[in-house]
């Protein structure tokens, strides 16, 4: 087991800059922080996303806002096993790889 893989698991759920911190600091080796930092990059993609499209408002407002709750609890889900440290993939977006 690695080092710090809880912690830098944790931090790369919390906002863009938490994000950046865990990619820069990781180990790059270690499994666990990068299927986290996976999960991590795609929530906050999506968050942003949601954010654009709130602010264009009409329809794109209720997709935004159904965007934002799935962020919300798919964010619960990777901290809590993050905590866990527990490598399971999180549903819908856990099978997406970015960080290599």
């Amino acid at each position: 087991m690695y080092r710090h893989s809880k912690l830098y698991s944790v931090i790369s759920y919390i906002t863009w800059i938490g994000f950046i911190i865990a990619f820069i600091a990781r180990d790059p080796a270690d499994p666990l922080v990068r299927r986290h930092l996976n999960q991590a990059l795609i929530i906050n993609i999506l968050e942003t996303l949601a954010r654009l499209l709130f602010r264009i408002g009409g329809l794109f407002g209720i997709v935004a806002e159904i965007i934002d709750i799935v962020c919300l609890v798919l964010f619960i889900m990777g901290i809590y096993r993050a905590l866990k440290m527990d490598a399971t993939p999180l549903p819908l977006i856990g099978d997406i790889e970015l960080v290599r």
